[in-house]
């Protein structure tokens, strides 16, 4: 796959929040909810900051071990979890639920900044080693979030009774029903038989969905040394105890983040996560649900589990595994069994994460870098041609379908539309009737300026009209920019929220990894474009 690309300020898309272009731009209303800047010299203070935490990395890497003790390991990667138990190691990590067939590209966009970070803090760091991580969101239960995948357009889903964390729920015939849909598609382009025959390997009836995941993730990013990471986990969720004794006891939690989101609100964003009194569920067998106290006793939201404060610590200790954070705690249970350095996350749990900075606080654990993921738009040659065709840049292609319609009209019509210089010598001839009127009596001015904004505002309405009926003259040209718009930012969202792999993997293969590894940037935080030669 050869390709040039092209970047452009992430403002300057207008798909971002403002929470995430101030965060780019390092505006100053945001610096109190962050600790360090993305940028070398922020990754050098986390570091020295990193060394003064206590982490217990033999528990990681023995845990990590076994669950890629039946899966096979690429040299990089094995390399890599022995590094682990380093103290100059770090780790550079990403996350995301287990969205059937890996989901939308930014799974893998972000999955790929990760690795092109640490290897190029390895490159400026030499007296450290740096190790890229994603972490399966595995006890995500939100199954209409991710049991479903976009080929070619079409929205495949995946129907089952299953209940629970989806990372519990077992391959079933239904799901490899997919796989046969997919392949369907796909087997007319190069590498389609590839691609379905990868998903076949790695989703086989009763394996989890996890362990699915894990699979192919590890098929995809092995050799590039990324370290897989499953946090339901009972070794390693040992660790988090003392913290989910804390907000099952006391609530602890909720208190401040609540505050830290009224700052955030009062400095004009918008608060991503609200945070529960209580902000863990209960984890077991086909269940996961919300956890409350009622009365000084503990229920589960919609099961018949009821502790005492007694029964409530003897389970906790027993079976920590059995308690799942949510995206309140779930952070910070990442970074209290990673050394860390920064989290490579979307726009939207950039902004949560900027919620937590007290919460890191008081449980000693500095929050650590946020880099927000790359975000790409792939554009193939026909789309390009097409693009061309209409006269268009790619930094136009971020403009409304009806702005791009305007333009065209303004430029190949061949009436004029607009009343501009009209309008100005209208408002001229207003000047004088104003100046004439006050001469006879000051109080007149008043009145003539509300003539004059009674008819420029007819006139403008005239002129709108004039548009329109000139705009039914270029049927043909809108019925190609609705399809170029539609291709490219399906459901007037970013093409990356939507398409699957699966149709860019079949039609350039593993090559389209690559390429996409090679466009990656590190720290530069701009959207890039990525044209197919």
């Amino acid at each position: 796959m050869d390709c040039i690309s092209t970047r452009i300020p992430y403002r300057q898309t207008g798909c971002f929040s403002k929470t995430v272009v101030d965060y780019i731009d390092q505006h100053s209303s945001l610096k109190e909810f962050f600790n360090y800047p993305p940028t070398i010299q922020g990754i050098k203070k986390a570091i020295d900051d990193r060394k003064q935490f206590n982490y217990n990395r033999n528990s990681l890497v023995q845990e990590l071990k076994k669950q890629y003790s039946a899966i096979a390991t690429s040299e990089k990667t094995k390399n890599n979890i022995e590094a682990l138990a380093s103290k100059n190691t770090f780790t550079f990590t990403t996350a995301h639920q287990n969205n059937i067939f890996t989901g939308p590209l930014y799974f893998i966009y972000k999955i790929l900044h990760t690795i092109k970070l640490a290897e190029y803090c390895k490159t400026n760091l030499p007296g450290f080693h740096f190790v890229p991580v994603f972490y399966i969101g595995s006890e995500d239960a939100d199954l209409d979030e991710l049991n479903h995948v976009y080929v070619g357009g079409e929205k495949l889903t995946w129907n089952t009774k299953q209940t629970g964390a989806v990372g519990r729920m077992n391959v079933d015939k239904e799901l490899i029903k997919l796989i046969g849909l997919m392949e369907g598609q796909l087997s007319v382009l190069p590498f389609g038989k590839e691609i379905a025959d990868l998903m076949k390997e790695c989703y086989k009836e009763r394996d989890t969905i996890q362990s699915s995941t894990f699979k192919i993730v590890n098929e995809l990013f092995g050799e590039y040394g990324l370290v897989v990471l499953l946090p339901d986990n009972a070794e390693l969720k040992k660790q988090m105890i003392p913290i989910f004794k804390d907000d099952l006891l006391h609530q602890t939690a909720s208190g401040i983040v609540e505050k830290t989101a009224e700052k955030l609100s009062n400095a004009g964003y918008k608060v991503q996560a609200n945070p529960r009194e209580i902000n863990l569920f209960y984890l077991k067998d086909n269940i996961r649900e919300r956890i409350e106290m009622v009365n000084s006793e503990w229920r589960v939201v919609n099961g018949k589990e009821r502790f005492s404060e007694e029964d409530l610590l003897k389970e906790l200790n027993e079976h920590p595994d059995r308690f799942s954070p949510n995206v309140i705690l779930r952070g910070l249970y990442q970074e209290m069994i990673l050394p860390n350095l920064a989290f490579i996350g979307g726009g939207g749990e950039t902004a949560y994460w900027l919620q937590l900075k007290d919460l890191f606080n008081h449980y000693k654990s500095k929050i650590r870098m946020l880099v927000l993921r790359n975000s790409f738009l792939i554009l193939e040659k026909n789309w390009q041609e097409r693009i061309a065709k209409l006269g268009f840049s790619i930094e136009d292609l971020f403009l409304s379908q009806e702005e791009l319609l305007n333009r065209i009209v303004i430029n190949e019509s061949k009436n004029e539309v607009k009343l501009n210089g009209s309008l100005s010598e209208l408002e001229q001839l207003y000047e004088s009737f104003k100046k004439q009127a006050s001469a006879v009596d000051i109080t007149l001015e008043k009145h003539v300026e509300a003539l004059k904004l009674r008819t420029v505002q007819r006139l403008q309405e005239l002129e709108k009209k004039m548009l329109r009926a000139e705009k039914r003259k270029f049927a043909d040209q809108q019925r190609q920019i609705n399809s170029i718009k539609e291709h490219l930012f399906p459901k007037n969202g970013l093409q990356e929220r939507i398409d699957n792999i699966s149709y860019y993997y079949a039609k350039w293969g593993r090559d389209f990894i690559g390429e996409l590894y090679e466009q990656s940037l590190n720290l530069e935080q701009e959207f890039v474009v990525i044209r197919e030669k």
